[in-house]
């Protein structure tokens, strides 16, 4: 298959002016982007979260030290005047792409003001804080509706007792052994990344390295260093099932995080010289696209059947483990994945103060199926992140809808690919997804 070339995406083609006026424009523009990046890292000095990724000019850092008390009132006045000069940019621009990015920021900004306030203490209800860090707000699912994806679970589940015991029960047969981990991990990881390689063209000397980490909220992180390089983390505090592996292949790396970052950084920041995109702000509309692209990318990376048959034909004979289930396996997984948004449900109630974490972890367990361990990580990372879990399922859920409505299915997946890579290439934003 010929491979798609990203540097032109014709979906997302920009008219571009050349007179007076529209330069002027863009030296405005360009002006105000550079704010945004300083106005970030600032926010960063004291919020160590909110920075993500940032690969741009030092010259942009904070050049004083941290002041004693949290600035939260001038962070915020700054942040209301960039916004109000980006839409005045907004409203009376010449040039397509100068609309686009301002907009862009605009969104981005919003959630710069509703994490100076979080920080500062001041809290919000679980559906108008991602409204206002992410775009958007998660559908609201009640219990039965996860009941009835279990009542599916327990048709197909061998034994009787909880659905829980018994999925857990069957995951145990398919535990990487920590002896195997690396072998099986960069397999995956491999594998994702030849996968991609078929249908993009990545930077020349793009690599990452692979660090495995204990004591962490996550299970697996990306951390974009700039100049084409990552560093994927993956906790080991729990155990890790085989289909993490490829999980983590996609997700953390090809044709998740780590390509996402490189785009990007080509084609927006290197190629068009956007230097608000160096930036990559955590708890922003921006983490809605990043989670949601990555999960998707795994079902792009390995769609219908192939994630079982490479688990049992290549990670499974290198952990040593037998293949025997492993078919019911990923069919039990494919439900469970449907049960997702009961995490969301338990972080809203603990968010809210309508669930104590005693009836979050039994959420956790009963209806996501995790073990003890793993919703007490979960609870942690909801502790920690709040509202952020909407991007994982809501953000993939945004993503797939998009690419399928676009025309990019699995019975088409080479403009399945296609869509994807513009999407990852591009200031995206999540009124972008939900437009019909």
């Amino acid at each position: 298959m010929k491979k798609i070339l990203l540097y032109l995406p014709l979906f997302f083609m920009l008219s571009c002016g050349h007179g007076p006026a529209q330069l002027d424009e863009n030296k405005k523009l360009n002006t105000l982007a550079t704010e945004y990046v300083r106005l970030g890292l600032n926010i960063g000095q004291y919020d160590t979260d909110f920075v993500d990724a940032y690969y741009g000019p030092d010259s942009l850092k904070p050049k004083l030290p941290p002041a004693k008390e949290f600035p939260k009132d001038s962070l915020l006045a700054n942040t209301n005047i960039l916004m109000n000069e980006l839409k005045i940019i907004s409203t009376n621009a010449q040039v397509d792409s100068n609309k686009m990015r301002a907009d862009w920021m605009i969104n981005q900004l919003v959630a710069f003001g509703r994490r100076i306030r979080i920080y500062s203490g001041e809290e919000r209800p679980f559906d108008e804080e991602s409204k206002e860090l992410f775009g958007v707000s998660a559908p609201v699912y009640d219990e039965d509706h996860f009941k009835a994806k279990i009542a599916l679970l327990d048709s197909i589940l061998p034994g009787k007792g909880r659905v829980s015991e018994r999925f857990q029960k069957l995951a145990n047969k398919f535990i990487i052994p920590k002896d195997k981990l690396d072998l099986v991990i960069k397999a995956a990881i491999a594998e994702a990344r030849k996968r991609t390689m078929a249908h993009y063209s990545l930077p020349a000397g793009e690599a990452f390295t692979l660090e495995y980490v204990t004591d962490k909220p996550w299970s697996g992180y990306n951390w974009y260093k700039g100049n084409y390089k990552s560093t994927v983390q993956i906790n080991t505090d729990l155990k890790i099932f085989i289909d993490r592996a490829i999980d983590v292949g996609s997700h953390e790396s090809y044709p998740g995080h780590h390509v996402y970052n490189m785009l990007l950084e080509k084609h927006l920041y290197h190629d068009k010289g956007w230097v608000e995109i160096s930036l990559y702000p955590l708890f922003s509309p921006q983490s809605l696209i990043a989670e949601g692209s990555a999960n998707y990318g795994i079902e792009v990376a390995f769609p219908g059947e192939d994630k079982v048959k490479f688990a049992k034909n290549v990670l499974l004979p290198l952990a040593g483990l037998d293949t025997a289930g492993i078919e019911l396996y990923f069919k039990a997984l494919a439900i469970r994945g449907q049960l997702n948004y009961a995490r969301n449900e338990a972080a809203r109630g603990l968010v809210n103060n309508t669930m104590s974490k005693d009836k979050a972890t039994n959420y956790l367990t009963k209806y996501c199926l995790m073990n003890d361990e793993t919703a007490a990580k979960s609870i942690s990372f909801i502790k920690k992140n709040r509202s952020y879990v909407i991007n994982y399922n809501y953000g993939q859920d945004l993503v797939k809808n998009y690419i399928e409505r676009n025309g990019g299915t699995a019975k088409n997946p080479a403009k399945q690919w296609e869509l994807f890579g513009n999407l990852l290439s591009n200031e995206v934003g999540p009124d972008q997804l939900l437009q019909k």
